[in-house]
C-alpha cells in the first residue's frame, strides 16, 4: 500500500507511504491518489481531508527520480487530472484540504501543498522546487501557482534557483498558516480541523468553489456566477440551522444537507 485513506467522523486523512522513498511518488502511488481524490468528491459524509506523508522526514519529495519512467517531455504530454498527485491543480474537490507538512516538501511534494486550502508546518519541514537543478521544470502547478500565492520576486528566485525555504520563511511568505514544534503538530492540525467543522459543510464547499473558480475573473464578474455549490449551500436545511441556533444561543447541528 502507497496511499493509506482513513475515515473518521467526517475528516478524511490522505498519508503518503512511502517512508523510505520520501514518500517519493511513483507511477502505482500516483493511480491510487487519483482513485482516492475521485472517491472523497463522491462522498458526502467527508468535510474536511488531512494530507500529510509518513514518519518524520519528508511530507514528499516529489516525483521518484529513482526508477523514471518517461522523459521529461513525455511526462509533460502524459494527462495528469489535478496535477500533480491529482490535487495540486484539482477543481472538482470542494472539501477543505489541510497540509499536515512533517518534513520536506519538494518538487511535486510542494505543489501537491499548493493545492491545498490551509498548511500546518513542523518547525523542520521546508519546501522548494528543485526541478530546473536536475534539468527539469515544475510541471504539476509550480510555475501557474507559486506565483499566485506569493509575490512574483519570491516566487521567482524560488523558481529560478531552485532554493529551499524554512517552515517559518514559508510562514512569512503566506504559504504556511501555522509553525509549531514538531511535538505540536497533530495537535495544531486538530485544532485547524475543529475549526474546520464548526463551520457549515455546504458553505464552506461553496466558499472554496467560488474562490477556486472565479480568481482571474473581476469581481463584478465573479459574483455574477451562480455555482453549483453555492446554490445548494444558499437552499440548504444547514442554512436554516445556522440562523436557529444563532437565535437559540447554541451551537449549530450540521446535517450536510
Amino acid at each position: 500500500m502507497t496511499v493509506s485513506l482513513t475515515i473518521d467522523q467526517h475528516v478524511a486523512r490522505v498519508t503518503l507511504a512511502r517512508p523510505a522513498a520520501l514518500n517519493a511518488v511513483d507511477l502505482a502511488t500516483e493511480a491510487e491518489l487519483q482513485r482516492i481524490w475521485t472517491e472523497l468528491e463522491q462522498n458526502r459524509d467527508v468535510r474536511v481531508i488531512v494530507l500529510t506523508g509518513e514518519g518524520e522526514r519528508a511530507f514528499c519529495v516529489g516525483a521518484d527520480l529513482k526508477n523514471p519512467s518517461t522523459s521529461g517531455l513525455e511526462y509533460w504530454a502524459a494527462p495528469r487530472p489535478g496535477g500533480f498527485g491529482g490535487i495540486a491543480l484539482r477543481e472538482t474537490l470542494n472539501v477543505p484540504v489541510i497540509a499536515r507538512v512533517n518534513g520536506f516538501a519538494l518538487g511535486g511534494g510542494f505543489e501537491m501543498v499548493l493545492g491545498c486550502d490551509l498548511v500546518v508546518a513542523c518547525e523542520e519541514a521546508s519546501f522548494g522546487l528543485p526541478e530546473a537543478l536536475v534539468g527539469r521544470m515544475p510541471l504539476d502547478g509550480g510555475m501557474t501557482l507559486l506565483q499566485r500565492q506569493i509575490p512574483y520576486r519570491q516566487a521567482m528566485a524560488m523558481l529560478l534557483t531552485g532554493r529551499r525555504v524554512s517552515a517559518h520563511e514559508a510562514r512569512e511568505m503566506g504559504l504556511v498558516n501555522e509553525v509549531v514544534p514538531r511535538a505540536e503538530l497533530d495537535a495544531a492540525v486538530d485544532r485547524w480541523v475543529e475549526a474546520v467543522l464548526a463551520c457549515a459543510p455546504l458553505s464552506l464547499q461553496a466558499i472554496k468553489q467560488v474562490v477556486k473558480r472565479t480568481s482571474t475573473l473581476s469581481a463584478s464578474e465573479a459574483q455574477a456566477l451562480r455555482l453549483p455549490a453555492l446554490v445548494a449551500a444558499l437552499q440548504s436545511e444547514d442554512a436554516n440551522e445556522g440562523v436557529r441556533a444563532f437565535q437559540e444561543k447554541r451551537k449549530p447541528r450540521w446535517s450536510g444537507s
